[in-house]
């Protein structure tokens, strides 16, 4: 059974660099075709996908964030990790680490509360 645990910090100052890291088990980030993603919910929003990091340690941006993210992984801790730069109130959100496969997004961590405030 492949779980994902999010950790990081619960509250982030604005302009700062908001890090989150995923800790997976019962799988490898190396097994060919699984990606890993960054998902989150802001309050009273919908998910908004962040990007992703495949299996062979190739990533994926989402336009939305403008340049903002940044995921990259330790495959000796078989985790993967975010970092969201600039950080403002808007992005206070429920962040989750999620695989994909196959177009489908199949393991969820339970996700992290992050809030952005002074």
């Amino acid at each position: 059974q492949v779980q994902l645990q999010e950790s990081g910090p619960g509250l982030v100052k604005p302009s700062q660099t908001l890090s989150l890291t995923c800790t997976v088990s019962g799988g490898s980030i190396t097994t060919n075709s699984y990606y890993w993603n960054w998902i989150r919910q802001p309050p009273g929003k919908g998910l908004e996908w962040m990007g992703a990091i495949g299996y062979s340690g190739r990533t994926y941006d989402s336009l939305f964030f403008k340049s903002r993210t940044s995921i990259s992984r330790d495959t000796s801790k078989n985790q993967f990790t975010l970092q969201l730069s600039s950080v403002t109130p808007e992005d206070t959100a429920v962040y989750y680490c999620v695989r994909g496969y196959s177009n489908s997004w199949d393991y969820w961590g339970q996700g992290t509360q992050v809030t952005v405030s002074s």
